[in-house]
């Protein structure tokens, strides 16, 4: 029993794939909006690409949750990583055969959406029990758990800002390709045994009348809890925002006044990097101070300040440092409301309702680049900027308006395992990425499903 629960190659293997595909995202992030700009010319069409991503992101959540536990979170996360390469690896093989056409690289992206999302939460599921085989405390699971996916993004945002930059966006999707198949191999190796990771034997068979069962059982918990609504409702909003920075607002704003991408993935490391300070940060102090005025605080930093900042300024100087600030406050918001999520969902409903939380957050992302690039082609990309930082400001107000958020601060009634049931949670309110968790939000600098 001892030896079990000192076991930290499992976290030690998810935190690996997870930075290993985190790194994938951050090239994705970069590439395939450059790749959009350069073969279409068009900030619409970069949108409708970044739209025809993130549908599918919404309906794998909405469906997924039951789905994973009964095919096994460990074989779902292998799977949701080789398709997504073997999809990115199309789009620079077809469009160097002078075959690819608009239609074919939407769907390409669609298919990368709707398997990535599922192999995220597969692996975002099974932190608590993964920590506690390694004898760690949930909060610093969670914080190291965002932390290196802050990380990771920052490092592969800068590596491909340089790809692109040099050697195309082509290059960065073939790189992005290997880190799947990489992510695919850790989590091959490291939950092999896990009881966690593998298929859910218990219960009645999956059916279509069980199916249901389970997908209502995930959204009855959720709409039950107050401040799990009140946050999967704000950071709906806030995903949909910064969708459309990350894919239409910065690329268009590298583009045309900061020297293209050599300058967008410094921006996002930058942010990247500090982002990882504040999580790290959180990590080691948070716990000392209100929830609530925290999450506030760094929503209030990392949400409208860019958006504004990159409005007044063509120079890339005030947006590294806004950027900088705005990554510190970021930084502490997912592993607060990774925290709680976890404190509050018991883990035979984990993968059900955050299913259902990473759909509602994400619901929004599929507007987000669509409506940006058609308001920048119409009403230019300054007044865009100052309208959705205007909108993101009043949105993070939220958390200091309405009553339900105050259970952010409430101390969770843990059984045995740490988690409070249903009851508990409709009558205390609680709440992912995200991203995102409720699925943690995508920042000004990062990108959907983890924030």
């Amino acid at each position: 029993m001892t030896t079990q629960r000192n076991d930290r190659t499992p976290l030690a293997g998810v935190l690996a794939a997870n930075a290993v595909s985190v790194t994938g995202n951050s090239l994705t992030l970069i590439g395939v909006p450059w790749f959009a700009l350069e073969t279409t010319g068009s900030p619409g069409k970069a949108g409708l690409v970044a739209f025809f991503a993130a549908v599918p992101v919404v309906l794998a959540a909405v469906a997924g949750g039951p789905v994973i536990d009964r095919l096994g979170r460990r074989r779902v996360s292998i799977t949701s990583d080789l398709v997504c390469g073997f999809a990115l690896t199309g789009i620079p093989l077809l469009h160097q055969t002078g075959l690819l056409r608009f239609w074919m690289l939407c769907a390409l992206m669609a298919v990368t959406g709707l398997f990535h999302a599922p192999g995220e939460m597969a692996r975002h599921v099974l932190v608590p029990d993964l920590a506690g085989r390694a004898g760690t405390s949930l909060t610093r699971a969670a914080s190291l758990y965002d932390a290196v996916a802050r990380g990771a993004r920052m490092t592969g945002a800068a590596i491909a800002g340089l790809l692109v930059a040099f050697l195309g966006p082509g290059t960065v999707l073939y790189v992005d390709a290997a880190t799947f198949a990489v992510s695919a191999l850790l989590v091959t190796a490291t939950l092999r045994g896990v009881p966690s990771a593998e298929p859910l034997r218990e219960g009645p068979r999956l059916s279509a009348a069980r199916y249901r069962a389970d997908l209502r059982e995930g959204y009855s918990f959720l709409f039950r809890a107050r401040l799990m609504l009140g946050i999967m409702v704000m950071v709906m909003v806030t995903n949909g925002l910064s969708q459309s920075w990350s894919s239409v607002l910065l690329p268009v704003h590298a583009r045309e006044h900061l020297g293209g991408p050599a300058a967008q993935g410094l921006l996002v490391s930058v942010f990247a990097g500090c982002a990882l300070a504040g999580a790290l940060l959180y990590g080691a102090v948070g716990e000392r101070f209100p929830r609530r005025v925290v999450f506030t605080a760094g929503f209030l930093m990392g949400g409208a300040p860019p958006y504004v900042v990159a409005a007044l300024t063509d120079t890339t100087a005030p947006l590294l440092v806004t950027l900088a600030a705005s990554g510190l406050g970021v930084g502490v918001l997912n592993p607060i409301l990774t925290t709680v999520a976890y404190e509050q969902v018991p883990d035979e409903l984990r993968s059900r309702v955050m299913g259902a939380s990473t759909a509602g957050v994400l619901l929004t992302t599929p507007l987000g680049g669509l409506v940006a690039g058609l308001l920048v082609e119409r009403v230019g990309l300054t007044a865009t900027l100052l309208g959705i930082g205007t909108l993101y400001f009043l949105t993070t107000l939220s958390p200091m308006v309405f009553p339900a958020w105050r259970g952010m601060d409430a101390l969770p009634k843990t059984g045995s395992t740490g988690s409070t049931g249903p009851a508990d949670a409709a009558a205390g309110g609680v709440s992912r990425t995200e991203p995102s968790i409720p699925a943690p939000a995508a920042g000004p600098a990062g990108t959907p499903p983890r924030r």
